[in-house]
């Protein structure tokens, strides 16, 4: 095993992200991604970060968001999935969205052209005593690297359950009921005002809704699977589960929009957002399901609007693994018992798009500095990256450890004598200190 060849397993956003960061700072890169000799039920493809479910970034509001600020902090260190992000965004309101299969052929195409960067096609199994690793493989570890993954650590992986939203066709669509729109009109110019189709509900409509998903065929659980959900990404009926109303105050909150089909405000509204650039595939915000195809194919088309939709992929559910990172890695995301190895993205504890290709920049560096004899610090607390390793290597309890999306809860507190009392005030106060910061830590 050459010593001086960095080695990453999953070519997802984790995967791809450290790749780029590590061999822009002069480390040969090995990418082991065993697609497509070795499919997932949940890719189509043989391409790196390529989005099996959302295509959403989420928002790129870098002053009052956490996730926007993630965003800014990425591009400030040259990432790459910033970069093609940027490059194939679609008009989204405040939101970052990409033609998910532009986005995956152009940071395919970039890690390629590198002349630092290989990649290799087949499946690990087994973690290495030797050589230079990341582990980025994502919710979907194969079950062999899994397996032996338990057996180095000692403990069971923690498992939650993911779910698949559906996509649309948009032709598909009565526009005489829908509706285009972003929320709050965030969009600005002719083409930002496509982002969004909106569906609308009457109260009965909306209730005889809510009995057909409670009503609704599911798809069972293995023996031995629970199904324990990652809260920011629940399936529809589950939010049904929990009271009539939840919907309507979540995915399908009929606020800052006006229909202009009807001067009668709706109780409820199903929102879809463009998925590609020609603007012919919309997927249904909010709806990850774990309904049965037959099922989703009836209830989704008791949407007014999607009467006669056409549907280019149904919902669905898979099992999602994550270690217990406070108690198996250090600070410098290193596995305690093995040290040749990293771990990064999602695997980590870590939920989102964002989240995972943040973690994986952290990884590529800190293991590229390691390889050059020297030694990189983490990104203090302050900063959105900095408060995601904190969170995930010492900042949470490791009984009750959870995917966590990144939010100003993990961030130290405001000092008080900043003045700063309103929210809006308050979320700009913990930006401008993380810019300053997240600067130092990169000069």
């Amino acid at each position: 095993m050459d010593s001086q060849v960095l080695n990453i397993v999953g070519g997802g956003m984790a995967g791809s992200e450290a790749a780029w960061q590590a061999a822009n700072m002069g480390v040969r890169v090995v990418i082991h991604e065993m697609r497509p000799e070795v499919g997932t039920f949940a890719h189509r493809t043989g391409n790196l970060a390529e989005m099996v479910c959302s295509n959403s970034f989420r928002s790129d509001d870098d002053e009052r968001n956490a996730v926007g600020l993630l965003h800014w902090e990425m591009r400030a260190a040259d990432s790459i999935i910033m970069q093609i992000a940027h490059a194939h965004r679609l008009p989204a309101g405040g939101a970052l969205a990409v033609d998910r299969d532009l986005f995956a052929e152009a940071v395919t195409a970039r890690l390629f052209a590198h002349p630092l960067i290989s990649v290799s096609n087949s499946e690990v199994t087994t973690l290495s005593s030797s050589g230079n690793w990341i582990i980025a493989t994502g919710p979907l570890t194969s079950g062999a690297l899994a397996e032996s993954i338990r057996a180095e650590t000692g403990a069971e992986a923690l498992a939650f359950f993911d779910a698949i939203a559906p996509i649309v066709y948009a032709d598909s669509v009565d526009m005489s009921v829908a509706w285009m729109q972003s929320r709050y009109d965030k969009g600005e110019t002719e083409a930002e005002q496509t982002a969004y189709m909106n569906c609308p509900m009457d109260r009965a409509q909306y209730e005889a809704f809510i009995d057909a998903l409670l009503a609704a065929e599911k798809a069972e659980f293995h023996e031995g699977e629970t199904a324990g959900y990652f809260d920011g990404c629940l399936p529809i009926e589950v939010m049904a589960e929990r009271g009539r109303e939840t919907l309507r105050f979540g995915p399908m909150k009929p606020v800052g929009l006006t229909n202009p089909h009807c001067e009668k405000k709706p109780y409820a509204v199903v929102q879809l957002r463009r998925d590609n650039k020609l603007g012919t595939l919309y997927n249904i915000v909010g709806f990850q399901t774990k309904m049965k195809y037959g099922a989703q194919s009836t209830v989704f088309k008791m949407i007014p609007g999607l009467t006669e939709a056409s549907f280019a992929r149904l919902g669905g559910i898979h099992r999602n693994t994550f270690i217990n990172s406070p108690t198996l890695l250090d600070n410098q995301m290193r596995l305690r018992t093995r040290q040749n190895i990293r771990f990064a993205g999602q695997i980590t504890g870590v939920e989102g798009y964002v989240e995972s290709a943040a973690m994986g920049l952290l990884a590529g560096r800190l293991a590229a500095a390691e390889l050059l004899g020297g030694r990189l610090e983490t990104p203090p607390p302050e900063t959105a990256t900095g408060a995601l390793i904190t969170h995930i290597t010492g900042g949470a309890e490791a009984k009750t450890f959870q995917p966590m999306n990144v939010n100003f809860g993990l961030f130290p507190p405001i000092d008080a004598k900043a003045g700063r009392r309103g929210r809006k005030d308050r979320y700009k106060a913990y930006t401008d200190r993380a810019k300053e910061a997240f600067s130092a830590w990169l000069s």
